[in-house]
């Protein structure tokens, strides 16, 4: 009996610790595994604060294909909005971006030379159909030579804080397949790489800096040479029979991508009741695989998730309400936060987040106190939104945007008169005495 009893409780034990390893550990990888989704890869992030919502395997490189052109179209609309060209610009075609237009290897839209093309012809080829010689031509434009162009892309890139690429060109192709024209200065069968976390992130920069790229990546077609051009987003409100299966509300971009190195992949983004999201999903098997595994994500952001006021304008973290003051006619004052916390909260995750008060030490002085004169609404420090649930979901910018805001001063506090100061330094000066003939008195005993 005993035998058996022995060996039962090692089998339980056995099946305790075999259940006990299926289960997800915190982390972005975990945050959604419910969703099951088909991509080696995937993200899935708040695009105003840069929160992550779900993530699989986000730091993986992997050649990212056209959507590659993202960050072609980030360097185009930095120097539109910096005066060094403008939409009507026009430029001719040199011949590596005409044979690019002409191969059968890239989608082309069959350009001509010896004809002036404005910026905004070239950027709607590029950003709607995914076409190669016009984003050619653009990074030729702007600086001199793919070359000197994906220099630029790389400098960006790591301006902008990317933790994982490679740019080796302007289009997403393979630098073999580029043949003799590959940029200068990279290898001839090297590839762009991104993870899908820097690919979100890059999408963040461009809807958040330059808003204007989602009114040309929403346009369902285009007019090209008397040739209208479909756009290859098929989430986009498709009358189409054969896309509209795949219409998701809000959708309005933002960048297709597929080679053989790459699968096919997808950033995409959606607005609906002013909250906005970015999905990225890498390598998923077919066309209509990336848009449905993007539908999951976007599905799952939209219902599981809502911006909340999880901590009201002048709110006070219990037991640090107030800071001393000294020369002041208080010795301390009351502190606050100076607007409303709002985040996207998980449903049923409400009571799993708190603040944590910084207080800028730059105005305490060497005993920890505020100086007199203060205003009112002065700012003292900030107040910012942490999580302590189980989930660790993380930021795409390592920062916390919207979850802080200030800390200030709910009363004006004024110096206190001469007399006062006086009679305080006195008291000051004699406690420090009597403190000094106790601790020798004791001394003596």
């Amino acid at each position: 009996m005993k035998h058996n009893l022995k060996a039962s409780f090692f089998l339980l034990m056995a099946v305790l610790i075999a259940c006990t390893s299926l289960i997800a550990k915190p982390g972005k990888a975990n945050a959604a595994e419910s969703l099951d989704l088909n991509a080696e890869s995937a993200i899935l992030v708040d695009a105003e604060t840069g929160k992550i919502l779900y993530a699989k395997q986000p730091d993986i490189k992997l050649p990212p294909a056209s959507m590659t052109k993202m960050m072609t179209e980030y360097l185009v609309l930095e120097a539109i909005n910096e005066g060094q060209i403008s939409w009507d610009t026009t430029t001719q075609i040199s011949d590596y971006p005409y044979e690019i237009s002409a191969s059968s290897i890239s989608s082309g839209v069959g350009l001509t030379q010896d004809k002036d093309y404005t910026v905004r012809e070239l950027y709607e080829a590029m950003a709607i159909i995914s076409d190669n010689g016009t984003t050619i031509a653009l990074a030729e434009l702007i600086a001199g030579s793919e070359g000197e162009f994906v220099k630029m892309m790389n400098e960006k890139a790591e301006e902008m804080g990317l933790p994982d690429y490679q740019f080796v060109n302007a289009t997403g192709l393979s630098n073999s397949d580029l043949g003799e024209n590959h940029p200068e200065g990279t290898e001839p069968d090297a590839n762009d790489l991104l993870s899908a976390e820097s690919a979100a992130l890059l999408a963040y920069h461009l809807v958040n800096d330059y808003p204007e790229a989602l009114d040309v990546s929403s346009k369902m077609t285009t007019e090209f040479e008397g040739k209208t051009l479909e756009n290859l987003n098929w989430m986009l409100p498709w009358d189409n029979v054969n896309f509209k299966q795949f219409g998701f509300e809000g959708v309005d971009g933002l960048k297709t991508g597929w080679t053989d190195d790459a699968g096919y992949c997808f950033t995409g983004t959606a607005e609906r009741d002013g909250r906005r999201l970015i999905s990225v999903v890498m390598k998923t098997e077919s066309k209509e695989a990336r848009f449905e595994e993007t539908a999951k994500l976007l599905d799952y952001g939209f219902s599981q998730f809502e911006n909340k006021e999880v901590f009201p304008e002048g709110y006070q973290k219990e037991d640090q309400t107030s800071l001393p003051v000294t020369k002041g006619k208080q010795d301390e004052v009351e502190i606050a936060s100076s607007a409303a916390i709002q985040a996207p909260i998980k449903n049923g995750e409400e009571d799993s987040y708190d603040v944590t008060l910084n207080v800028d030490e730059e105005k305490l002085n060497e005993d920890g106190e505020l100086v007199a004169p203060l205003e009112k609404g002065e700012k003292v420090g900030t107040m910012e939104l942490t999580y302590k649930g189980e989930a660790d979901y993380g930021y795409i910018t390592g920062e916390k945007q919207a979850q802080t805001v200030d800390v200030v001063t709910t009363a004006a506090v004024e110096k206190a008169n001469w007399f006062s100061l006086s009679m305080s330094a006195v008291g000051n000066f004699f406690s420090n005495i009597f403190s000094s003939v106790s601790d020798t008195v004791k001394g003596w005993f």
